[in-house]
């Protein structure tokens, strides 16, 4: 089974969040994706420091789909330079890692 990630998104709002998170599920990409809103952020962007709120989005996905989900959130994103990361998850309870792995990548045709 491929490794479990869960995915570090910040997003300009909620709206932007929750629009992302809904159209990487939909292509099962991610299991889930988890919205965090009123997150505040100081930066340096451009030479200066700067301040503003975000969003945060969490997709839960497996490592061999993260090139596909980066790829798909940087197209929706409006962000000139989004922060898309992924953490590895070390440990959890198997059968919601399984679960992970069931709801991602290709259904299978019957």
């Amino acid at each position: 089974m491929s490794q479990v990630l869960f995915v570090y998104v910040t997003a300009g709002d909620a709206d932007e969040a929750e629009r992302i998170g809904e159209a990487v599920v939909d292509a099962r990409l991610a299991a889930c994706a988890n919205v965090l809103d009123g997150m505040r952020s100081i930066f340096r962007w451009q030479g200066s420091v700067q301040k503003g709120r975000e969003a945060i989005l969490i997709l839960k996905t497996r490592e061999d789909l993260f090139d596909a989900v980066k790829e798909r959130i940087v197209e929706l994103h409006s962000y000139e330079l989004p922060c898309v990361v992924a953490l590895p998850v070390a440990a959890g309870h198997e059968p919601f890692l399984d679960w992970i792995a069931d709801e991602t990548g290709p259904t299978e045709m019957v």
